[in-house]
């Protein structure tokens, strides 16, 4: 039996992370879906009700997307595991305060800042685990860590509405409550966990430079520059928003508005600070796997926001059985992660190893998609074959995100790692940001679920050739930024 070693715990712990972090912002979707059905607070008069919730989800994305490039940065200056504890511990407390909401101003703004606080999660857990992991086991370690997301993703999509069909009898239309109110708890648990578990192995602070951010820890540091940008960002999204709204915007447009913070903020990094993101925007290679990740977001959140309405409208059936089949898509995240970053991991020292296998799933889930669309539009409606479509589906598309992560740190400028799974996922979060809400549009505008899949796989289709697009010179001559396996073993 192998040994259990310091970067396994670690492993388990962002495990952790990742599971009630896609919790708290994919149970919005099932909640927003059950408001809808049974016009409920703020959609009970909404000409376009999937349009509106689409515009929930976008908000929160906002945050999240604008929060991606300066949380990376703030790791590498003060250190992963201090930005990653705080982005639980801000995800608990915006959570559970969105379930003591009075209105929708209020449920809009704990959105809001939710995804301002889980925008930091990504680029210093993937910083993290390349630090600390041995570069053989490199794709792997991604792989097993956000398997959480999948399993958070599949509990919020299973048990949000059991949860909600639980507490209707004793809360009647507040029941939309409880989800939020229990996962801002459970979150609390897990953030205290891993400020516990995760602390640094002192033989390895030893041997480390004292000044890689894998053992820099400035909690107030990080916690005082994290809230100054999350108080500009929140001003600057809700000012939007309300001015949006006043000015009779439709919630589509408001989300391309949103959308175009993105490369606003860019710009205006590379204004201000021109050599950190300079390295990370120029290089070729770097931009063409951004430019491929911005679909790949864009299919999440078209599946973890309306995959339970899309199932459950050509289906039919309840809503608790509707998520029970659009679980299947998530639930392969499990097998998917770690089989991609494993078999990455294999191919990663061949020519265009990783990037061959990244393009191969690609196109691969691009295929799946427009299977699904065709099988809905002909009127199909079998739990069984849609639960296995959705399956296949999955196993693809969460399969290529750890050989994504893991070129993308191979890729990255030594010392800059954080910066750029940050930029990776600001360029990216574009498509978060308009996924719901054009998704949402279009099946008000159509009627179907059908054009808003097939869009979703002409987008695929254009990501694998971004991948494609990327030079198998730069990936082999790259090297992973973490400490030996020696090191990381102690």
């Amino acid at each position: 039996m192998k040994k259990w070693e310091r970067y396994h715990t670690i492993w388990g712990m962002l495990f952790l992370g990742w599971v009630v972090s896609y919790i708290d912002r994919t149970a919005t979707g099932p909640i927003v879906t059950w408001m809808i059905e049974h016009k409920i607070s703020f959609f009970s008069d909404v000409p376009n009700p999937h349009e509106f919730g689409g515009l929930i989800g976008s908000l929160f994305f906002a945050g999240f997307m604008l929060n991606q490039f300066p949380g990376g940065n703030l790791g590498d200056k003060f250190g992963y595991r201090p930005i990653i504890i705080l982005s639980i511990l801000w995800a608990a407390v915006a959570t559970f305060f969105t379930g003591l909401s009075g209105g929708l101003v209020m449920f809009v703004l704990f959105r809001v800042l939710l995804g301002l606080g889980e925008g930091i999660l990504y680029s210093n857990d993937r910083s993290y685990i390349a630090f600390n992991t041995p570069p053989e086991k490199m794709g792997l370690g991604m792989g097993v860590v956000i398997t959480g997301l999948s399993i958070g993703l599949t509990l919020a999509t299973i048990g949000t509405p059991l949860l909600l069909e639980a507490f209707v009898p004793l809360m009647g239309n507040d029941a939309w409550r409880v989800p939020f109110l229990f996962m801002g708890f459970i979150t609390l648990i897990v953030a205290v966990l891993m400020f516990k578990f995760m602390k640094p192995d002192k033989k390895l602070i030893q041997s480390a430079d004292p000044n890689s951010p894998g053992v820099k820890e400035f909690y107030g540091k990080s916690l005082y520059h994290l809230s100054i940008y999350s108080l500009v960002f929140l001003v600057i999204i809700m000012a939007i928003y309300f001015t949006s709204t006043k000015l009779g915007l439709s919630s589509i447009v408001i989300a391309f508005i949103l959308a175009s913070l993105a490369p606003i903020l860019i710009i205006y990094l590379y204004v201000t600070k021109k050599s950190e993101v300079h390295p990370l925007i120029m290089n070729k290679n770097l931009f063409f796997l951004y430019l491929s990740f911005l679909p790949i977001l864009w299919h999440l959140w078209l599946y973890g926001f309306w995959s339970t309405a899309i199932v459950q409208e050509f289906g039919g059936g309840a809503l608790v059985a509707a998520a029970a089949v659009a679980s299947f898509n998530a639930v392969a995240g499990v097998i998917g992660f770690p089989l991609g970053g494993k078999i990455s991991d294999l191919l990663a020292d061949r020519p265009n190893g990783r990037r061959n296998v990244l393009a191969l799933l690609t196109f691969l889930l691009a295929v799946s998609i427009f299977v699904f669309a065709w099988y809905i539009q002909t009127e199909n409606s079998s739990p069984i074959i849609t639960s296995i479509i959705l399956f296949i589906s999955g196993l693809f598309f969460f399969a290529l995100q750890p050989v994504s992560h893991a070129l993308n740190a191979e890729l990255a400028p030594e010392g800059k790692q954080g910066g750029a799974f940050g930029m990776l996922n600001l360029i990216a979060e574009i498509g978060a940001v308009l996924s719901p809400v054009v998704s949402g549009y279009l099946r008000d505008s159509t009627g179907s679920w059908g054009a808003p899949l097939i869009l979703d796989g002409v987008l695929i289709s254009i990501s694998c050739l971004f991948v494609l697009a990327i030079s198998s010179k730069a990936v082999q001559s790259a090297q992973p930024k973490n400490i030996s396996s020696s090191e990381a073993n102690m």
